[in-house]
């Protein structure tokens, strides 16, 4: 019977030491990016290619509503053959707004292309800093700690190679950890002065009651 455990043991030890051999770190490429002014650039690219998109989409809506308005306002007018005409034309618009929508914003749309194309370069420069990086300190893997598809439910700081990634880009840690303190210290001291500003001011009226003989 012991001998039947130790055999189903063996494998996961083994790979216990296998693993215990082998040298990993992790890095957060979302707070990476955030720090990148070429990714700051791109997402306003995007947002003001998208915020495009909408009022295009919007305007097609538009024109139907209106179309729907006007031929509600002036149905009782109307003789069967231009109601039928006036309703092809609703159909025939209502497709078009439809098929814009899709066209951009569906699966695989204008808007994901775009997206894709303006964040590869991007992209592309931090997945060489963390090549070289992972090579530098001889890793075996290097996981993303802001990726969806790993929990990293405890993560130990000596691993994190976040910052030397940054370094490697050209953006300095130390500086943007100094920048943060100096804002939360500045907000921390301008919260502590509304909940000043808040407080009752104490009376100084003094208690005039007389007293019982």
């Amino acid at each position: 019977m012991k001998k039947k455990i130790f055999l189903l043991i063996l494998p996961f030890f083994c790979v216990a030491l296998n693993l215990k051999a082998q040298k990993i770190g992790y890095i957060d490429t979302e707070y990476i990016t955030s720090k990148m002014p070429e990714y700051q650039t791109a997402q306003a690219e995007i947002e003001k290619l998208t915020t495009k998109w909408i009022k295009e989409v919007s305007d097609k809506n538009d024109e139907v509503a209106k179309l729907e308005r006007n031929f509600r306002a002036e149905e009782i007018l109307l003789t069967e053959e231009m109601k039928q005409q006036r309703q092809r034309t609703i159909i025939e618009k209502e497709k078009e707004a439809k098929d814009l929508q899709n066209k951009i914003f569906g699966i695989n749309g204008e808007l994901l292309k775009k997206k894709q194309d303006i964040m590869k370069p991007v992209l592309d420069e931090v997945a060489k800093a963390v090549e070289k990086i992972a090579r530098a300190k001889k890793l075996d893997f290097l996981f993303d700690k802001s990726s969806d598809g790993i929990a990293m439910l405890y993560t130990n700081p000596i691993h994190d190679y976040t910052d030397y990634v940054m370094e490697e880009l050209g953006i300095s840690p130390d500086q943007i950890k100094d920048k943060e303190r100096e804002e939360n210290e500045a907000k921390t001291s301008e919260d502590n002065k509304g909940s000043d500003a808040t407080e009752k001011p104490k009376s100084n009226r003094k208690n005039t009651t007389p007293k019982k003989e």
